[in-house]
């Protein structure tokens, strides 16, 4: 190689590792559309074109700090964010966000072990997941003996808990039929490559928290967004939920927040 075009090379390859032109390039990036974070693992799953190019980009990009590398991953986050605000991209819009968990499961699996703990948790997962799936609903994740998923519509949800809940009164292990405490919550919570975060995230999980011993909670948002004869199609009413004398109150929630119990309508 001519000794010229080396050093040139390697001038080049010096100053693209440089802090101070990292450093620079990064604060550039800040200023740009979108997630100036774009290109870490977490924001590079999930389904997209951006992500997908992401993805093989960054098998091939350095894994060191460098100029070349934050330009191109500027380039592909200017893209993102175009494709988010043109609607063909994740971003922000109305989700139901639903959390499902088993009552008193814990001192159930510490007398049953280990095997009878993964034999229940397993038919649970057949029992509620098919549920979900038929209403057109996601599994985001799964949280042990609960499941988070996500839906385009509240009243989906809604039926989704209904079915699953009907589901596990079939479920025995060795005599034990779980109990579930399900709760829904409609809002803009933020997708983050296949997962889903934000403040009405954890609203939803409190949702359900205040089920108790087993109880379908669902809060205002999320009724106001139904359809207004879903709950008299599906032989439902709502009662609103009352904090018990004991009970500690709700954090991370708005003060203003109603929650309501799902409970079979009267009339049937």
């Amino acid at each position: 190689m001519n000794p010229y075009v080396a050093s040139t090379a390697e001038w080049i390859r010096g100053v693209n590792r440089r802090p101070a032109v990292v450093d620079v390039v990064r604060r550039v990036r800040r200023l740009l559309p979108g997630d100036p974070s774009f290109g870490d693992p977490l924001s590079i799953t999930g389904p997209g074109s951006a992500l997908a190019v992401a993805r093989v980009a960054d098998k091939f990009l350095d894994d060191e700090p460098g100029a070349s590398r934050e330009v191109g991953l500027g380039a592909l986050q200017l893209w993102q964010a175009v494709l988010e605000r043109t609607g063909h991209g994740r971003g922000e819009r109305e989700m139901t966000i639903l959390f499902t968990d088993l009552v008193r499961f814990s001192t159930w699996s510490l007398v049953a072990g280990d095997t009878g703990t993964l034999t229940l948790l397993r038919k649970v997962s057949k029992a509620i997941e098919p549920a979900i799936e038929v209403a057109g609903g996601h599994v985001v994740k799964r949280l042990g003996d609960g499941v988070m998923a996500v839906f385009s519509r509240p009243e989906r949800a809604l039926e989704a808990a209904i079915a699953a809940r009907a589901a596990l009164a079939e479920v025995d292990v060795d005599g034990y039929t779980p109990t579930m405490r399900v709760g829904i919550h409609t809002g803009s919570p933020r997708q983050i490559g296949s997962d889903w975060l934000g403040v009405d995230v954890t609203v939803a999980a409190r949702v359900m928290q205040t089920g108790g011993d087993g109880n379908l909670m669902i809060s205002q948002p999320s009724v106001d967004a139904m359809p207004p004869e879903t709950l008299e199609r599906l032989g439902l009413a709502t009662r609103p939920y009352r904090r018990g004398f004991f009970a500690p109150k709700l954090s991370g929630v708005p003060e203003d927040l109603r929650i309501l119990r799902v409970v079979q309508s009267p009339q049937r």
